[in-house]
Order: structure tokens, then C-alpha cells, then sequence
């Protein structure tokens, strides 16, 4: 089992009479993921409401903030005890067998043009066998033939663009991955969580990656190749980048700092560090993994949402030049 302490750090300035935030920062609960704490601290101390979306599973982060700066902290420990499968077991799940709530990922979606890629995407894998090595051979394509270039991309870039630029970062692979396998009647959903593993000389950030519905399971893939997908805290899914952003707002509100994303692997007796596996990875039970329940909200003040908060972070200041926005 893997153990992640996680903080984040979110700094905004509401230029308006008031702002709205909505975040999608706290990792999912799944049947394989539990978060054992987490807590937020809000300066200035504001009431926030937490909701977990209906079919996903998504936790929502919500709160009206005043005029004036906004810094919200976010800690958790989260463990992992991954399904690992051989990958040549795993086969690809027949339309007649896909879970109802997993079928709209079969459709194209605003960044993941699958009907324009179909022929394309079937000459060159559709000769391949089918199951989790031919969604492998997908990722890998990807992986070689998309350059990662932090400024090749915008916010509007799509998979057609991105197969045309040959260019990208995370989102991107992510994207391109995701309408290649639906081309191929693969369910796939675009991932959201933390880059655990990726080059130490940047700083680290949220993530995007991939889960591919084979066999009865949703397993994970990262097209990027940038961190360890043992470590990755999954925190939102959806059909595309447009289902999942980790901060959405409303009013004039100013980001001056880039977000401070850390997660740190523990050790010790019972945990195991994340590493490298040829195995196939699942954080979900098998067959559809919606099991959280309906939707349920509550409205807190102050920091704890359940007790305790991982130690030794230090953690850069908000000021710290490195966060300064590009």
C-alpha cells in the first residue's frame, strides 16, 4: 500500500465585490484510493461547502470570498492499494458490457474529437490485439510523436490540433490519447491529480492523465510519460479538461501565484514507495466504480475537516518568487 501527504496552495485577489470559487482539489474516494485526513485553512476564515458529484465521484470545493486577497491551504494524506494485472490478461470490454454511466465516454467531446479520427485511428492500431496493449501501443504512439512544449499548447487546443502540431503538455497527451481509444470503441476519461515523480528541477504541478475502461476495471495510463503513475493521487474525472479545471471562477478575481502542488511518498513499515511497474494499474473495485453514493454537501467554517494534518512540509512562503504567475 502506498501512503501521499499532500499540500497545496492557492493565492487569489478578488477585484470584484465579491468572487465565487469553485475547486476541484480533494482526491477522490474510490475503492482503492481513501483519504485518512485532510484540512482547509482559509485566510480570510470564510464558510465553504464540499459536494461529491453524482456519477463521478468529483468533490467540490465552493466558497464566496470579499473584495481583497484570498489564500487557501489544502493538506491530506491519501492511501493507495493499487489492483495490479498482467497486461496480457486484460481484454477490452465489449459494448454490450460497458457500464451505462461509462458509455458517454465512447462519444467525441469538446477536446477529444474522436468521430473526426476514426479511420486514422483504425489504420494505425486497428491491425493491433486488442485489450490493455493495444491502449499501451496508443499511449506509446503518443508519447513518441508528441513533443512536450509547456508553450505549444492554449487553453483552447484540442486532439485534432494537437495530432497536427505534433506538439503540448500533459492536457494535451491526454486529450489526443483519450479521442484515439474512443475512435477504437475504448471508453476513456480524462484524470486529474498530482504529478508525483516528474522532473525535480521544475516545479511540481497538477497533472492530467488517462483511464481507459478494459476488461471490467478503468486502468491507468499517462501518455506524457512525465511522473510514476503508481503515485498519482487521482482527484477528477471526466470527459475532457473542460469537466475537471481544479479552479473554476466567477467575478474578476486575479491569480498572481502559481500553485504550490506538493506530494510526498511516506515510508516506512507497511508502505511501499512508488515506482515503475510493467503491471496494469486500477484504483477502482472492478465494473462500474460510481459506488460513492448520491450527491451530499455540507457547509464548514474554519480549517478541520477531519482531524490531524501531515508535518514536516516546509513549505515556500506565498510570496516566494518561484510561485510568481507566468
Amino acid at each position: 500500500m502506498i501512503r501521499l501527504d499532500l499540500h497545496f496552495e492557492l493565492d487569489y485577489h478578488v477585484d470584484s465585490p465579491h468572487g465565487d470559487f469553485v475547486f476541484n482539489i480533494q482526491p477522490a474516494r474510490t475503492a482503492e484510493q481513501q483519504v485518512l485526513q485532510e484540512q482547509v485553512q482559509l485566510l480570510p476564515d470564510l464558510p465553504w461547502r464540499s459536494d461529491v458529484l453524482p456519477g463521478t465521484g468529483n468533490r467540490l470545493l465552493r466558497l464566496r470570498a470579499p473584495q481583497g486577497p484570498l489564500h487557501l491551504t489544502y493538506t491530506a494524506s491519501v492511501t493507495i492499494d493499487h489492483h495490479l494485472q498482467d497486461p496480457a490478461e486484460i481484454e477490452e470490454a465489449s459494448i454490450d458490457q460497458v457500464p451505462s454511466d461509462a458509455l458517454h465516454y465512447l462519444s467525441p467531446s469538446r477536446y477529444c474529437e474522436s468521430d473526426r479520427l476514426a479511420a486514422w485511428a483504425d489504420a494505425e492500431f486497428g491491425h493491433l490485439p486488442t485489450g490493455h496493449l493495444r491502449a499501451e501501443a496508443v499511449a506509446q504512439w503518443v508519447r513518441r510523436h508528441i513533443a512536450y512544449a509547456p508553450q505549444g499548447s492554449t487553453p483552447r487546443t484540442s486532439a485534432m490540433d494537437t495530432l497536427t502540431d505534433r506538439s503540448g503538455v500533459c492536457r494535451d497527451y491526454a486529450h489526443l490519447m483519450i479521442a484515439l481509444c474512443r475512435a477504437l470503441s475504448m471508453p476513456a476519461r480524462y484524470v486529474t491529480g498530482t504529478d508525483y515523480g516528474a522532473n525535480p528541477s521544475k516545479p511540481p504541478d497538477f497533472h492530467a492523465y488517462v483511464e481507459v475502461y478494459l476488461g471490467r476495471r478503468w486502468y491507468l495510463f499517462d501518455p506524457s510519460g512525465t511522473g510514476i503513475p503508481m503515485g498519482f493521487v487521482r482527484i477528477g474525472t471526466g470527459r475532457d479538461a473542460a469537466d475537471v479545471p481544479f479552479a473554476t471562477l466567477f467575478g474578476q478575481i486575479q491569480a498572481p501565484y502559481a500553485p504550490l502542488v506538493r506530494a510526498v511518498a511516506c515510508e516506512g513499515p507497511g508502505w511501499r514507495t512508488p515506482v515503475h511497474v510493467d503491471a496494469a494499474l486500477s484504483t477502482d473495485a472492478g465494473g462500474s466504480d460510481v459506488a460513492h453514493g448520491g450527491s451530499c454537501a455540507a457547509w464548514w467554517r474554519g480549517s478541520a475537516v477531519t482531524a490531524g494534518r501531515p508535518t514536516g512540509w516546509d513549505a515556500p512562503p506565498a510570496n516566494d518568487p518561484s510561485r510568481l504567475a507566468s
